[in-house]
C-alpha cells in the first residue's frame, strides 16, 4: 500500500527570507549530482526552479526545450512557503519557511493527491542537502559539484552501521547525510573528495571477491558495452536504466565492474 504522505524538517542559520531564496534560486548548486538524483542522470546538466504560480520545477537536459518537468508551481510566497503539482507521480508538495530561534525551519510535505496511486517520497531525503549547502556556501565556488567517473561500491551485511563506522573512525563524509540509528536506507553514498563510496547490502552468496565492485563512468555506454561484449568478457547485466544507464561485466579473476553512461557535465 502507497504511503499517503511523506514530512521533513531541517533546521538552517539563516532568516527564512535568505533561506526561500536559496532553496528556490541556488536549487542547482545545491541539488547533489548522484547518480540515482535524477530521473535521467545521463543526460541531465541542472536543477532549476521558475519562480512564481504557473512557474515550473525542471530538470534540465538542453535549455529552452530539453527538459523534463517534475512539476508545476501552485502556490508561491516568498520566505512563507512554495507548493507544486508532480507532473511524474501523484503527489503534491508543499514547503515551508518558518523562523525558529536565529534560523528557519524547513519543512516539506510531500503527500498523496485524493485518487492517485504512484508516489515518489524523494523529498525527504532531498532536504537534507541544503543545509550543508548552506554552511559551505560562503567559501564554496559558485559552480555545482560535479562526482569524479571513478568510484567505489563496497558490500555490508548492515551498509548503514557501516557508514556511520566508516564515518566515526575513519573520518569519512558524505554530501548527503550519514544514516541515524534504526534507518536502514537501501543506497548510502560517502564521499572523499569528488569520488564516491557506496555501501549496499550484502547477501550471503556473494562470493569473496564480489564484496566490491569498481564503478567507471563512460561518454558513450552503448560503444563501451558493444567493446566489451565482442571482447568476450562476461555480462552480467545489459544496459538498464533506474535514473542511470548502466550494466554490470565482471573481469578475468570474476570481479565485478559497473559502467554508466557519464553526464554531459561530468
Amino acid at each position: 500500500m502507497t504511503e499517503l504522505s511523506a514530512t521533513a524538517t531541517v533546521e538552517v542559520p539563516v532568516d527564512p527570507a535568505t533561506a526561500f531564496r536559496i532553496f528556490t534560486e541556488e536549487i542547482d548548486l545545491w541539488w547533489v549530482r548522484g547518480p540515482i538524483n535524477f530521473f535521467d542522470a545521463a543526460r541531465a546538466t541542472a536543477m532549476q526552479i521558475e519562480p512564481g504560480v504557473g512557474g515550473r520545477l525542471l530538470e534540465v537536459y538542453s535549455l529552452p526545450d530539453d527538459v523534463l518537468v517534475l512539476g508545476t508551481i501552485t502556490d508561491w510566497e516568498p520566505g512563507v512557503r512554495f507548493g507544486y503539482r508532480s507532473s511524474v507521480d501523484d503527489t503534491e508538495t508543499r514547503i515551508t519557511f518558518d523562523a525558529a530561534g536565529n534560523g528557519t525551519r524547513v519543512t516539506v510535505v510531500q503527500a498523496l493527491v485524493a485518487g492517485g496511486e504512484k508516489a515518489f517520497y524523494f523529498w525527504t531525503n532531498v532536504i537534507k542537502w541544503v543545509p550543508q549547502w548552506i554552511a559551505r556556501r560562503d567559501t564554496a565556488p559558485t559552480t555545482p559539484r560535479e562526482l569524479d567517473r571513478l568510484a567505489v561500491a563496497l558490500y555490508y551485511q548492515d551498509p548503514a552501521a557501516a557508514a556511520r563506522w566508516l564515518h566515526n573512525v575513519f573520518g569519512l563524509d558524505s554530501w548527503t547525510s550519514i544514516p541515524a540509528e534504526g534507518t536502514t536506507p537501501s543506497w548510502i553514498e560517502l564521499n572523499v573528495g569528488d569520488r564516491s563510496l557506496i555501501l549496499f547490502r550484502r547477501t550471503d552468496d556473494r562470493a569473496p571477491q564480489h564484496d566490491h565492485s569498481t564503478w567507471i563512468y563512460v561518454d558513450d555506454l552503448d560503444a563501451h558495452f558493444a567493446r566489451t561484449q565482442q571482447s568476450g568478457a562476461k555480462i552480467l547485466s545489459e544496459i538498464h536504466q533506474h535514473g542511470y544507464r548502466r550494466y554490470e561485466t565482471e573481469d578475468l579473476e570474476g570481479h565485478h565492474w559497473t559502467f554508466a553512461q557519464a553526464r554531459p557535465t561530468q
